[in-house]
């Protein structure tokens, strides 16, 4: 059964939204936290997203930015701005389609059933797990996993994006700049202390794995992957 995130703050919309979705045999799921939408996506990983423009903290399209860092699915925006700039603004940012307030809950259904085909049924096209390989090693993206031969470990979604920066500058260094800014976080403070946190997380996965050395520090300038599995198979 289809999961559907439903990200609107109006209760009522919401409410309609949720008894149409369930009433057409779809699993739905409302949005509790405004402030933590993205680790409630994380949480629910629903099959597409209903999300509102206007929402308390940040607005829609800063949502879809956050939620197409870590996935595909489909975003259908539910909006009562009708401006032309809104919906350019809503597929600029991610979105797959726009729906104006006032609505009729069949155009919606249609929608969703449309999308939802499109994303993973008969006309869905075939796509490979998004994945990055270094000397063996390979990060699956989408399911948050580090695996080196037979051995596999789970990151954490800031472990993730650490060691994909890592991989993907090899052999360049990663600044501190760049990997603060994948660790930014809206709702924590983060400093060059919560870098060293995370990359010392990261070389436990590393070791978890049997890689000793596999992140080298770059004093003044950041950290470097350094792929010394690779001279031991040699």
């Amino acid at each position: 059964m289809p999961k559907i995130l439903i990200v609107e703050d109006d209760p009522k919309i919401a409410d309609l939204l949720l008894s149409a979705i369930e009433k057409y045999g779809y699993e739905g799921g409302r949005v509790k936290d405004f402030r933590q939408v993205l680790q409630e996506f994380e949480q629910v990983r629903p099959d597409l997203v209903l999300l509102d423009v206007n929402l308390p903290s940040y607005d829609g399209y800063y949502w879809c930015r956050q939620i197409r860092k870590i996935s595909t699915c489909p975003v259908l925006f539910i909006s009562a701005r009708d401006g032309e700039m809104d919906q350019i603004m809503a597929l600029e940012n991610g979105g797959d389609d726009y729906i104006t307030k006032p609505f009729h809950s069949g155009i919606v259904l249609a929608k969703i059933h449309s999308h939802l085909r499109r994303a993973y049924g008969e006309y869905a096209a075939k796509r490979e797990e998004l994945m990055l390989e270094k000397e063996g090693l390979k990060l699956y993206l989408e399911r948050l996993e580090l695996q080196y031969g037979p051995s596999a470990v789970s990151l954490t979604r800031k472990e993730s994006d650490l060691t994909q920066s890592l991989m993907e500058r090899y052999p360049r260094v990663a600044s501190r700049e760049a990997l603060l800014e994948k660790l930014w976080d809206p709702q924590a403070f983060v400093d060059e202390n919560t870098l060293n946190v995370n990359i010392a997380r990261v070389r436990k996965k590393f070791q978890e794995l049997g890689l000793e050395d596999a992140v080298l520090t770059v004093r003044g300038s950041g950290y470097r992957l350094n792929p010394s599995w690779s001279e031991a198979k040699r």
